[in-house]
């Protein structure tokens, strides 16, 4: 593979779509790779082009780069392809989050459960089955490599919908728990060694060591020690579970019941409800500079990520061995979840692919947490493949921020309200309005 093809569906995310090249061109042997950019959005699609020949130009790069507003033209002879996509942008995002405010249901970033995961998840659905055809029916032996959230209710129904096996869902979040952790300890990241198992945005460190040496009674010191600690999400899930968990505290807290719905929790662990929202803003007035510096001829930073994507790539291309955490579906990686859910286990990459690594049973406390994840997001998945507007209403009961906050009543017609809001971007069969049962 000389010149790998790489596919960017979703390059309108200029922001990333510019750090996964400057890592994909800081490996000498992918400075010559074809780069073939696809967004629906021309002015996106155009922005993404001109930073992405930039990007070549200070790294030193010969890369082909194409630009292409028909999807499969830009999936065409592909050894791999990255999606970024975000269904209905910003505008569907502050629909997440305005319509269940209105029910007093607070959320914090709302990309991978609660009732923004579910819709998030909804109106991807649609994109993820046509691409999967498209990538069956164009390059059928590429590696979708997935960076939309939310991850794995994504990679189950891809996998599930199209019947394609080599997707994997790569998220950054174990990589930078690890590194905070070291930080936090005062140990370099490169002398220690640990093992991380669970879902997506709810994985668990189950080993962490300095040169054999486990570093958790270290933290535990800490902790005591620094009473802001105590003030922080994860650190109080650590301490009741007695394994930290992988995902921030923002991200960590809509995933279970027991912070969000208490005003007293929000204040002792410094909640900052609705922070995506000043994200998204940042977001797009991120693009906006760069879009605008593009056109100045200004200069604009090239700066590398350390995302998995690159890494992946770089790794089936040369051979080189390396480990990376990857979102893959279950198949008795994990003994004590379920077959079917997509798990985040480690991941061994070389000229063979990803191949993932059994992790075997978590402790049980963990296991229970990660099966109601998955059990919503089956419902979620299933709605979706079985035409099924009930379990959209039977995914919001399962889950569990919204389940300790609303009734069974006001979820079903939070969901009637979501659905009338996203209209068209749901499939057909899921835009139907139920009526609740309690008044028949």
């Amino acid at each position: 593979m000389t010149h790998p093809r790489i596919a960017f569906i979703g390059a309108g995310s200029v922001e990333f779509t510019q750090g996964l090249l400057a890592d994909l061109f800081a490996f000498p042997e992918l400075k010559s790779a074809r780069v073939a950019l696809h967004d629906i959005d021309a002015e996106r699609l155009a922005t993404a082009e001109a930073a992405a020949r930039h990007i070549a130009g200070e790294r030193g790069a010969d890369a082909r780069v194409t630009a292409h507003p028909d999807r499969r033209a830009s999936l065409a002879g592909a050894d791999f392809v990255i999606n970024t996509v975000q269904v209905g942008m910003a505008e569907a995002t502050r629909t997440d989050f305005a319509v269940p405010a209105r029910y007093g249901l607070r959320q914090t970033i709302g990309d991978t459960l609660g009732i923004g995961g579910v819709f998030r998840a909804l109106r991807t659905f649609p994109f993820l089955k046509g691409l999967g055809e498209d990538i069956a029916a164009v390059c059928p032996d590429a590696w979708l490599l997935n960076y939309t959230n939310p991850m794995a209710m994504n990679v189950q129904y891809v996998t599930q919908a199209t019947g394609l096996t080599r997707v994997v869902g790569l998220c950054h979040s174990v990589y930078w728990t690890l590194r905070d952790l070291a930080e936090l300890l005062d140990v370099p990241y490169d002398e220690i060694t640990y093992r991380a198992a669970g879902v997506n945005h709810q994985a668990w460190v189950l080993r962490l060591e300095h040169r054999g040496s486990d570093l958790y009674p270290r933290l535990d010191e800490l902790i005591a020690r620094e009473p802001q600690l105590r003030r922080r999400v994860r650190m109080d899930m650590y301490r009741r579970l007695g394994y930290y968990p992988t995902e921030t505290s923002e991200h960590s807290s809509e995933y279970v019941p027991w912070y969000l719905r208490h005003d007293s929790e929000v204040e002792r662990l410094r909640l900052p409800v609705g922070v995506y929202l000043d994200m998204t803003d940042e977001n797009v007035a991120a693009y906006h500079r760069t879009r605008d510096a593009l056109a100045k001829g200004a200069p604009l930073a090239v700066e590398g990520t350390m995302e998995y994507a690159p890494q992946v790539i770089h790794s089936v291309v040369t051979g080189t061995p390396r480990t990376i955490y990857g979102n893959v579906p279950n198949h008795g990686l994990i003994d004590n979840l379920p077959a079917h859910g997509v798990v985040e286990v480690p991941c061994l990459v070389d000229a063979s692919g990803v191949q993932p690594t059994r992790a075997g049973s978590l402790p049980p406390q963990l296991a229970a947490l990660n099966r109601t994840y998955l059990s919503m997001n089956d419902l979620v998945v299933r709605a979706a493949l079985d035409d099924e507007p009930r379990h959209i209403r039977h995914a919001a009961m399962t889950d569990p921020a919204t389940a300790a906050t609303l009734t069974v009543r006001e979820i079903w017609r939070l969901c009637d309200d979501m659905v009338r809001a996203h209209g068209d971007l749901l499939q057909p069969s899921l835009r139907a309005l139920l009526a609740d049962p309690a008044d028949g």
